[in-house]
């Protein structure tokens, strides 16, 4: 498996490792309800309603990703500049989990800029 299609997993998972902090960092009143989530997800506020905010952004990023590592890889790319890119998508998704989290609303925007691009790239690679 290249570096790049470990990253596709990577991107896959960090959504749920993202509102995953949320879940663990909640207790009492606030504990996670596995039987009734969106009711939970409804109730959050400050950084972990943040965090299931930048969950749903890591959903929306993934398909234009994957396709552009996919069709990259298709199109016989230097792999090495796929992986390369596809290692940064992974960099900047995690800053961006952080500033998000954070509440930097203006570099959160410039981060997924980046991120964006990143993908685009990527595709253009193809």
């Amino acid at each position: 498996m290249t570096n790049a299609n470990w990253c596709v997993l990577i991107a896959c998972i960090l959504p749920m490792a993202t509102v995953g902090l949320a879940k663990v960092a909640s207790r009492g009143a606030d504990s996670y309800n596995n039987k009734r989530p969106r009711d939970w997800v409804a109730g959050l506020t400050g950084w972990k309603s943040r965090a299931n905010a930048a969950q749903l952004n890591g959903f929306e990023a993934l398909p234009l990703f994957i396709a552009a590592v996919v069709l990259a890889q298709q199109a016989h790319a230097d792999q090495a500049s796929i992986d390369m890119l596809a290692i940064s998508f992974i960099a900047v998704r995690l800053v961006y989990i952080a500033v998000y989290l954070a509440n930097i609303h203006i570099l959160r925007t410039l981060v997924w800029i980046s991120g964006l691009g990143i993908s685009i790239a990527i595709l253009l690679l193809s």
